[in-house]
């Protein structure tokens, strides 16, 4: 592949990310991913035979994500123009850098003017109930959310991306889409959900790595990656604790914890031990760093390219 049919859809798709984010009034193909897996749960979730309706379900969706983005890629191929609008689309669609970042700090703002608002907002990102949650819980579950959705949102779709073109990238998203929506441990979807859960815990697996790695290098903290190491590995999830606990090492504070989801009250272990106050201002200092870390990962992309 060359140089420029990888590479400037790469750099339009992150300024186009980093200028709008993700806007609520245009279409986004994850909307429509999002539309199918319910579809298909809401005739295929029953029992008996639910796990080998729930990977049917997840084998098929992905299966037409890739042979749709790489007819629309061989289509596209000969036209150099129209290739390189079609990749920075979807490069752009990808990516989920701003609008996180956004995100989180609307919460922080809204819980600025008082504890419901902050609640409400958290629950619009967040998979945990929040209704009972104080102003610390609140502003953990923010950071904790950043730092694993940069893994999830950014670096996953650009290490696909960089490897397998946008075929990869939305593929990489619908994997995740899916694990969002079925991939749950409660009574509905452990079974229907499990293979699609799984699935997503081995796309994400070098992703995460990835993610903690370059959260430490941009802060200049890489001689704390036996921290991300040692509790990175007791989260219940074998990828979301690392950039968690990056980001809990650099900030020195401490995440995790048990947490109400649907209903049920589950204990995720604490990454850290130093039980401080978190500040308003550390949002600033989170947004930064996944600033950062998207940057400096697309100059690596650009820089391999360039010398392969």
């Amino acid at each position: 592949m060359e140089y420029t049919t990888i590479i400037t859809p790469l750099i339009i798709g992150y300024i186009l990310d980093l200028l709008l984010g993700d806007p609520r009034w245009l279409p986004h193909p994850i909307r429509i991913f999002g539309n199918a897996i319910q579809y298909g749960e809401d005739q295929l979730n029953t029992s008996p035979f639910a796990f080998q309706k729930g990977g049917l379900l997840t084998i098929l969706l992905l299966t037409i994500t890739i042979l749709f983005f790489y007819s629309t890629h061989v289509i596209a191929t000969p036209y150099p123009i129209l290739h390189n609008i079609y990749t920075s689309i979807f490069v752009f669609y990808a990516l989920a850098n701003k609008s996180l970042i956004d995100e989180g700090k609307a919460v922080f703002k809204a819980l600025e003017q008082s504890l419901e608002q902050g609640r409400k907002r958290l629950s619009w990102i967040v998979g945990r109930e929040t209704d009972q949650l104080n102003s610390q819980q609140i502003k953990t579950a923010v950071f904790e959310t950043l730092s694993e959705n940069l893994s999830d949102g950014v670096i996953a779709p650009l290490f696909y991306y960089a490897l397998f073109g946008v075929t990869g990238a939305m593929s990489y998203k619908m994997i995740n889409t899916l694990d969002s929506m079925i991939g749950y441990k409660n009574e509905r979807y452990i079974n229907f959900g499990k293979f699609a859960a799984k699935l997503d815990d081995v796309a994400n697996y070098i992703p995460a790595r990835i993610t903690a790695f370059l959260m430490l290098l941009v802060t200049f903290k890489l001689h704390k990656i036996s921290f991300v190491i040692q509790y990175g590995k007791q989260h219940s999830s074998p990828n979301a604790g690392y950039p968690e606990a990056a980001l809990a090492a650099i900030l020195d504070c401490k995440f995790g914890g048990p947490n109400y989801y649907h209903g049920k009250l589950i204990d995720k272990p604490f990454i850290g031990n130093n039980d401080r106050i978190l500040k308003d201002e550390e949002i600033k200092t989170v947004a930064s760093i996944n600033q950062k870390v998207t940057f400096i990962f697309v100059l690596l992309i650009c820089s391999v390219y360039y010398f392969l």
